[in-house]
Parts: C-alpha cells; sequence; structure tokens
C-alpha cells in the first residue's frame, strides 16, 4: 500500500440488520455513504452484500482502498475466526481472510464497539479525552476501549466486553428479580446485556405488568409512555437507570475513563444523561465523580467512521488491529 497516507479512509460496519459503506476524507467528511440490508442467517450472501457495496464504492471513488471494518464480534487471537458475536452465522467463520481473498485488499476487523470508541475519541464527544469508555445499548450492549484515540485490545483481545459480566451490586428485594437473572445467548444467566438492552428493557417492564395491558411495546414506546405519565414505565425506566448508573460505575472504578459515551438505540434517552450520574456516585469508590457520560456525537454513524479510522495511521508501529491469524 506505500507508505504515504490515503486522502480517504473506507470503512464498513456490518450489522445484524444492516450494512453500511461509507468513505472520509482525512478531515471526517463523508464522502459516499451506501446501505443495504443484512441478509439473514447466510453467510456467504453477507460477503457478497459486503464485495457489492465496496465495489460500488471503488467506482465512486476511482480507487481502491484498504478496508476497515465493524462487526457484532471479535477475532480469536488462536483460531484467527470471529468469536462472542450476537450475529451467531459469523461465529467460527474466517472472516478476516474470507473478506480479504474476496476484495483482493488488506482489511482490519474490529468490535463494533471499539470503533464506536474511536470514533467518538478521535472527532467525537470524547475528542481530546484521555481515556473513552463506549457503550452500545441496542439490541445487544458491548462497550469499547480508546486510549489516546487508538483502541484498546488487552492481550486476550476482550477488554471491554462489558456486557457479558454480572450485574453488579445486585438489588435483593423481589420487585427487582436481579437474581438469577435471565438467560444470555452466551450461556450464563444475569450477564448485563440480558437487562441494559433495548429488549432486556421491555422483557424486564413486561415480567412485571404482563400482557394484559395491550401489546408488547418496544423499548422506544416504553419511554413514550413514561413521558406521558404511564407509572409502570416509569418504574420500568427507573429499574433500567439504576442498573445502568450500577455497571457504569463497576467501569469507572476499574478503568476510571474520563468520558462514557453511549450508542445505540437507548443513548437517545435524554434522561439518562441526568439519572445516571446522580446515581453511579453510590458505588464509585471514590469521593467525586468526574466521569462525563455524554451521548455519541456521531449517532449511528459511529460505527462505520471508526471503521474507517482503522486505516487512519499506516505508519502506526502498534500491534495490527486484528489479532494475527494462526499459523497454518
Amino acid at each position: 500500500m506505500g507508505q504515504s497516507k490515503p486522502t480517504a479512509y473506507l470503512g464498513l460496519d456490518l450489522g445484524g440488520t444492516k450494512i453500511e459503506v461509507a468513505a472520509l476524507d482525512g478531515d471526517g467528511r463523508f464522502l459516499l455513504r451506501e446501505r443495504c440490508d443484512t441478509p439473514q442467517g447466510d453467510y456467504d450472501a453477507t460477503i457478497e452484500a459486503i464485495a457489492a457495496r465496496v465495489a460500488a464504492a471503488d467506482g465512486q471513488l476511482g480507487c481502491r482502498l484498504p478496508l476497515g471494518a465493524a462487526i457484532p464480534g471479535s477475532v480469536s487471537p488462536v483460531s484467527g475466526l470471529i468469536r462472542n458475536a450476537n450475529s451467531t452465522v459469523l461465529n467460527g467463520r474466517p472472516l478476516l481472510q474470507d473478506l480479504q481473498r474476496r476484495l483482493d485488499r488488506p482489511v482490519r476487523l474490529h468490535n463494533d464497539a471499539n470503533c464506536l470508541a474511536i470514533s467518538e475519541a478521535v472527532d467525537g464527544a470524547g475528542q481530546g479525552a484521555r481515556v473513552v469508555f463506549a457503550v452500545i445499548l441496542g439490541t445487544g450492549s458491548g462497550a469499547g476501549i480508546a486510549i489516546d484515540s487508538a483502541d484498546w485490545l488487552g492481550c486476550n483481545a476482550v477488554a471491554g466486553e462489558w456486557g457479558h459480566n454480572p450485574l453488579p451490586w445486585p438489588r435483593l428485594p423481589s420487585a427487582w428479580r436481579e437474581l438469577p437473572g435471565p438467560r444470555c445467548w452466551c450461556g450464563l444467566q444475569g450477564c448485563i446485556e440480558t437487562w441494559l438492552s433495548g429488549p432486556g428493557l421491555v422483557a424486564d417492564h413486561f415480567a412485571r405488568v404482563g400482557q394484559a395491558r395491550g401489546q408488547q411495546r418496544s423499548a422506544k414506546e416504553l419511554i413514550a409512555a413514561m413521558r406521558a405519565g404511564d407509572s409502570a414505565a416509569r418504574a420500568s425506566f427507573i429499574r433500567y437507570a439504576d442498573r445502568l448508573a450500577r455497571a457504569l460505575a463497576q467501569v469507572i472504578n476499574l478503568l476510571d475513563p474520563d468520558v462514557v459515551v453511549l450508542g445505540g438505540g437507548m443513548s437517545n434517552v435524554a434522561e439518562l444523561y441526568d439519572e445516571v450520574p446522580r446515581r453511579w456516585g453510590a458505588w464509585v469508590f471514590s469521593d467525586t465523580v468526574r466521569t462525563r457520560l455524554l451521548p455519541a456525537q456521531h449517532g449511528d454513524s459511529s460505527g462505520v467512521r471508526g471503521a474507517a479510522w482503522l486505516w487512519r495511521d499506516q505508519l502506526r508501529s502498534a500491534a495490527p488491529s486484528s489479532p494475527p491469524s494462526p499459523p497454518a
């Protein structure tokens, strides 16, 4: 690829429902941005859908660029295969190698939450902060860490896997029903993700009010009901905010980030940015909490922006963004 920096950066955000490809210029402005639906349950069709979007981007840009990709999982440093993806069709697959072969170019893969952290640390809500902890509160609940605007994966490539730790300081009263907690798709029980994802909020609400009070609501509808004065929806929101405060207090005790950035659908709930900091001090082992809680500045484009930024410094001498494949 040579040693000069490119004039554009190409990123991919592979989600459970949509595939987005975008290119940024050196100042972070979009040069192009395209989306398509993600083929459901079909790995080969997903590769082909990505290839079609990348080929279209090549045509618009008039050049071929290396690709940074945000995915809902991570690359195992042992096998080189995808693991821990809630889009389970990716698990056990050599996605990095398959993309490099199909696209005929270098590819760097990262967890989507890590890409959120990179995006917001480089030129988003965490710009200028030394340590950024970025959380996705959507269909699942993941997190990533950026230090000095660079991702931090850790020696096992699992740094930031916040959603698959148990909810801390569980409330014992039966009204909260926090023990043993819901069963998680990962095989464990009581994971943070089962409580703090959008579906987790809905499940917690209907575990208390049942189905007799109307049709199943989405998280968005529950928040609207809370704002309209529904007392049961308000109680569910308070439980959610309290759990988020505890889960983030544990992060502050371990990592002590300057900024916690929220992404995903639940990050649009403005009330969280008052309610959670008001509560988390009860569990932070300090006499003050200076950590800021902020919404992602780039919203749902942070994943693809962070993926593109994986190639922003081709001269970096640090370890590769994607763990190396094992020896043949």
